[in-house]
């Protein structure tokens, strides 16, 4: 791969707009958002304001605090996503709030099984993902009796003893098999959405988290592909060093990857990740796409993120698999935070575009590389992100001195936000603009999705059902126009 004109995938190259909005946030009477009659009516209201990109964060299952970046599988799907109105013989779905019970989901089950030809669908999905599929299912299953991480789990089954494996399998059928078919209805209803998404002309654009999260079936699955001791503990544990949004760095409790070992099988785990998501999404953003060139390591204990050093990545050889193996690929390369050269060098070979996001823009010199006259095209532009305060929420809490540093970039005497940056974004020449649907709406810090390096009120923004006709369906599509994202 080149990194020239020829090498770029056809979806990077044409300028497009889209909006970023998890599924959690949508309206309904769940919990969080559903695969159901309100998402297509979101797609309906996408394709009509002439945005054509649907950004979502990661669609496995979040860990206790809602994340979806720290997941028991990165594989599944987040069961809670799935709307009880579209599964099969379940006695007053209508009515379900949370998640369903045991018994539901045996209703299910047994109309699944007695429908023929849904039950063929069932096999063969169960057939096709079964690399990761049934180490989920047991996973779930012991991880629910024996109530700790898999590390602390009782020796046999910490390391996968083959015999007492089966014995649990045979112990704990009925969970298993409830697992199954909850993963199988959840791949069910996205793969709706994304055939009606196409059929509108919308492109999906997923979210792949780089590194696995330590108490998850991947790890416990596949210990070799990582620093660990012999006990299943990390000896080294991924993060970031200090910056914009911590001072003593990031700890993410994820393990490293051995890069050796997976060098020596042919990157198949990696391959595997990536044709799963593509089963999803038309693009997806590799987070921590640094990582790739070299990631943070911290020594496991250490009480923060600043004393580590450069852990060596995969270089450009884990993209060359994957692109052996399954074919061109639109990715795209998150790379925020501490960028060398190197890894600069390395997206460029790849054909990647990277972010920028325009509340990091005014905060040096004219050489910020978030300033929009300093974008390449082959560039991903956001005013803001999920990590990110709402425009809104961000400007209110600047000076007003540097407001008007803004305004004298912008050169403008007044401004509004968040459609001024929203406009700027727009207008830029990166190929790609996304837009937080909260930035659409115009709303303050309440509605902020995530404050890296907090644990408490993150995750849980959501809409409210008046918002999918808001103006925003007709505001932006002449803007879309004029900036030659969209044709008229």
């Amino acid at each position: 791969m080149t990194g020239q004109t020829e090498a770029i995938h056809p979806w990077l190259a044409e300028r497009r707009a889209g909006v970023l909005l998890h599924p959690t946030s949508l309206p309904g009477p769940g919990t969080v958002g559903r695969l159901g009659a309100v998402a297509e009516a979101w797609l309906d209201r996408l394709a009509e304001s002439g945005f054509t990109l649907w950004q979502t964060l990661p669609l496995c299952p979040p860990d206790s605090l809602g994340s979806p970046y720290q997941s028991c599988s990165v594989f599944a799907g987040d069961e809670r996503l799935i709307d009880p109105t579209r599964l099969p013989g379940l006695d007053g779905a209508d009515d379900v709030a949370g998640e369903l019970t045991g018994a539901q989901w045996e209703q299910v089950s047994r109309a699944l099984h007695a429908d023929s030809s849904m039950r063929s669908e069932f096999e063969i999905f169960c057939a096709a993902q079964s690399h990761w599929l049934e180490d989920f299912c047991l996973y779930q299953a012991l991880k629910a009796r024996e109530g700790t991480p898999w590390h602390a789990w009782p020796v046999p089954l910490r390391d996968r003893d083959a015999d007492l494996l089966d014995q649990a399998r045979a112990e704990l059928e009925t969970p298993i098999a409830r697992t199954r078919v909850a993963q199988f209805f959840f791949d069910r209803q996205w793969k709706a959405i994304h055939r009606q998404a196409q059929e509108k002309g919308l492109l999906l654009f997923g979210d792949l988290p780089i590194f696995v999260a330590h108490d998850s079936a991947d790890v416990w699955a596949h210990r070799a592909l990582f620093h660990l001791d012999h006990v299943g503990q990390m000896t080294q544990v991924a993060g970031v060093p200090p910056d914009y949004f911590s001072a003593e760095g990031q700890l993410w409790n994820m393990p490293h990857y051995r890069w050796d070992v997976l060098a020596a099988q042919g990157y198949g785990w990696w391959i595997d990740r990536i044709r799963r998501q593509r089963e999803w999404f038309d693009l997806i953003r590799i987070d921590h796409f640094r990582g790739f060139e070299s990631a943070w390591a911290v020594p496991a204990g250490a009480p923060n993120a600043v004393h580590g050093f450069w852990q060596p990545g995969s270089g450009a050889a884990l993209f060359a698999a994957i692109e052996t193996a399954l074919g061109p690929q639109a990715l795209v390369a998150e790379d925020l935070g501490l960028i060398t050269p190197e890894v600069d060098a390395l997206r460029l070979a790849l054909g990647m575009p990277g972010m920028r996001v325009l509340q990091f823009a005014f905060d040096s010199d004219a050489q910020n590389p978030h300033l929009p006259h300093n974008f390449e095209p082959l560039t991903v532009v956001y005013p803001g992100t999920h990590d990110n305060p709402t425009t809104c929420g961000w400007w209110q809490e600047l000076p007003e001195s540097r407001q008007d540093e803004i305004k004298a970039y912008l050169g403008c005497v007044t401004t509004t936000m968040p459609e001024a940056l929203i406009r700027v974004a727009l207008a830029s020449v990166a190929r790609i603009a996304i837009v937080a649907f909260q930035d659409l709406l115009g709303l303050g810090d309440e509605a902020r999705m995530n404050t890296p390096g907090t644990v408490a009120g993150n995750w849980s923004w959501r809409m409210d059902a008046a918002d999918l006709m808001g103006a925003w369906q007709v505001q932006w599509r002449p803007e879309l126009i004029r900036y030659g994202r969209l044709l008229p």
